[in-house]
């Protein structure tokens, strides 16, 4: 009997460990909604670095999403604690363990996305646009203008980058191969000086960062639509409900505000 007692506790403990071990591996996140950041007083927001979205200008700190997040800071009082990282899946993944609360920065809302994670309301319109040299440095080969011309392209983009998954259906659209390489070492904006540089022929990229690359780099175009215009939105984990309902009702206040548009124009 004793024997049996003890069998069972064993079991019991056994289990307790296998429950614990799971939870460490799986990395659950407990749920952290607005009243728990409230009564933290911190909200952790990540976002990427770039000419845009956050820069250091001089010995300031710049960017829409800076300025954004801080305008967010200043009406809810709370402190904001920044992070930045640039890979996008890194964003996610740390939204998902529950290091960050939001993620702030131009995420291209897809289907995809929208099952996993929940999305504020629209903070910006932008589209993808094709980078590549102009032809007068680029031994007078005339740029791609019809999504046909891509047809065997070696198209360079950052590891994991959203724009996969539309390069990924244009190919389908064209009913032929495109070559897409993730590169795992160099952003975005690396790769647009890459193609100016003539190290490499296509990348892809935000139309408003693009825009701003091609005023300082007059090697390259970047007036070939890849994607049609979407919505831009931030992103947070979807046990935070109340959070999303309170950031939207900010969103659409501060949206039409003079501030945000003065601020817009800046950026935009």
């Amino acid at each position: 009997m004793k024997s049996k007692k003890m069998l069972i506790l064993y079991v019991a403990l056994l289990i307790a460990v296998l429950f614990l071990m799971v939870l460490i591996s799986k990395k659950i996140v407990f749920p952290r909604d607005f009243p728990e950041i409230k009564r933290k007083g911190e909200l952790n927001i990540v976002t990427n670095y770039n000419s845009v979205g956050y820069h250091v200008s001089g010995d300031t700190i710049a960017g829409f999403q800076y300025e954004l997040i801080k305008a967010l800071e200043r009406d809810w009082k709370l402190k904001v604690n920044i992070f930045l990282e640039n890979n996008l899946d890194e964003n996610l993944r740390g939204l998902e363990q529950g290091k960050y609360d939001i993620v702030a920065r131009n995420i291209p809302v897809n289907t995809q996305l929208r099952q996993q994670f929940s999305f504020t309301g629209f903070i910006n319109l932008n589209k993808q646009v094709l980078v590549q040299r102009k032809p007068e440095f680029n031994s007078s080969v005339a740029p791609i203008r019809q999504h046909l011309n891509l047809a065997k392209k070696v198209i360079h983009v950052h590891k994991d980058s959203p724009v996969i998954l539309r390069l990924q259906n244009l190919s389908h659209e064209i009913g032929d191969t495109i070559f897409v390489i993730e590169n795992e070492v160099y952003e975005t904006e690396q790769l647009v000086m890459m193609v100016a540089a003539g190290d490499i022929d296509f990348t892809v990229c935000d139309e408003v960062v693009a825009k701003q690359l091609a005023a300082q780099l007059p090697e390259i175009d970047v007036d070939t639509d890849i994607s049609f215009t979407q919505l831009e939105s931030w992103a947070l984990r979807k046990d935070s409900p109340v959070l999303l309902d309170s950031l939207n009702s900010w969103l659409q206040r501060f949206r039409n505000s003079d501030e945000f548009k003065k601020m817009y124009e800046r950026y935009y």
